[in-house]
């Protein structure tokens, strides 16, 4: 059985008509993924999360009885 190679979803087919007409979006896609995604790390803060690190008990949701 050939895979057809050629084949493109609704979904993608889309995205390129998108960026096509709004050339503008992939500017503003990046610009927004270097706000959220891409951080730099800072061990000190690191630190600092995993010292202030609360244990969870194994199930949350049980009350004390």
């Amino acid at each position: 059985m050939a895979i057809n190679r050629t084949y493109e979803s609704e979904a993608t087919l889309f995205l390129r008509d998108l960026i096509k007409e709004e050339p503008h979006l992939t500017e503003e896609r990046s610009r927004g993924r270097a706000i959220w995604w891409e951080k730099s790390s800072d061990a000190d803060e690191m630190r600092r999360q995993k010292e202030s690190r609360v244990p969870q008990k194994p199930y949350v949701y049980q009350t004390e009885l």
